[in-house]
């Protein structure tokens, strides 16, 4: 079966493993991007490019949304030169980003009336090692209908899709990913001050609580890191600020208590003033080294 035609909007951090996967897969992928060098690098990846959204939405059976912002999806979805201009709108938008569930739910429904495309919201969790390797988790939102088309291009890009309910509803889902990631950092690194207070290895910790009930993919996969301080430039840090800052907004409009997440805002921000926004969350650390 011949795989879909698709616009690719936002290839940057997420955006060029998932392009250059789908590439792989057997997708025509035409990508842009605001940024000169992502555009390159799509197209090194063996995407075709466009000099804006319209242009990458024109002919496409589905467009993909990967951006930074919700002001960003806006300017794509609904902006001068955007998606809805398109000569041929295309039947449906997968939105991969991070954005306010509000503004889904409005941005799907002036695009729905003025051009008829469909829209899911598709948040992920997993990093680019999984948007390359097709293993993300997906948290989908959007009618049974639409959601039915995007299967086929979710299920090459994710190990794992949870349909949670109409548009805004992966959102939702994801503003509780990014809770428990944020103040699961926090929580690693003030277990590594304790073990390493302690006197015991704190290399070990991961190992001696495995199948226990403070086991998790956190503490296997990031605790081992921020003990060997060990911190790469994929400015992890800038943008879970920014998905912390969505979660305590989406809290107080939904008059949600959630103090933790408050407190786990507070410490990115202060890592953020420090000038570590282009290292991965594990880089926490660094708050609790400086004493």
């Amino acid at each position: 079966m011949e795989k879909a035609r698709i616009g690719y909007i936002g290839v940057g951090l997420m955006g060029l493993p998932m392009a250059a996967r789908l590439v792989t897969r057997g997708y025509r992928v035409t990508a842009y991007d605001i940024a000169r060098d992502r555009m390159d690098a799509a197209r090194r990846a063996g995407a075709q490019t466009a000099a804006s959204a319209e242009e990458a939405a024109r002919g496409a059976d589905l467009v993909i949304l990967n951006l930074p912002t919700t002001e960003a999806v806006e300017r794509a979805a609904l902006g001068e030169a955007g998606v809805w201009s398109a000569v041929k709108a295309p039947q449906l938008i997968v939105d991969f980003s991070t954005i306010r569930p509000a503004t889904a739910r409005e941005l799907a429904a002036k695009l729905r009336a003025a051009t008829g495309t469909g829209w899911i919201d598709a948040p992920v969790s997993g990093g680019p090692p999984a948007a390359g390797d097709g293993t993300l988790t997906v948290m989908a939102g959007g009618s049974g209908e639409d959601l039915a088309r995007a299967m086929p291009l979710l299920e090459d890009v994710a190990a794992r899709v949870t349909h949670l309910g109409p548009v805004g509803s992966g959102l939702a889902a994801k503003m509780i990913n990014q809770l428990i990631v944020g103040i699961g950092h926090a929580m690693l690194a003030e277990a590594i001050v304790l073990a390493e207070a302690s006197g015991i290895d704190a290399a070990s910790v991961p190992g001696a609580l495995a199948g226990g009930l403070a086991d998790s993919n956190l503490l296997q996969r990031f605790y081992p890191r921020m003990v060997r301080r060990e911190f790469a430039p994929q400015g992890y840090v800038r943008q879970l600020l920014k998905d912390l800052e969505m979660v305590h907004e989406f809290a107080a409009a939904t008059k949600s208590p959630t103090p933790m997440t408050a407190q786990a805002l507070s410490l990115y921000r202060m890592l953020a003033h420090l000038g570590h926004t282009e290292l991965d969350t594990t880089a926490l650390i660094k708050l609790y080294d400086r004493g």
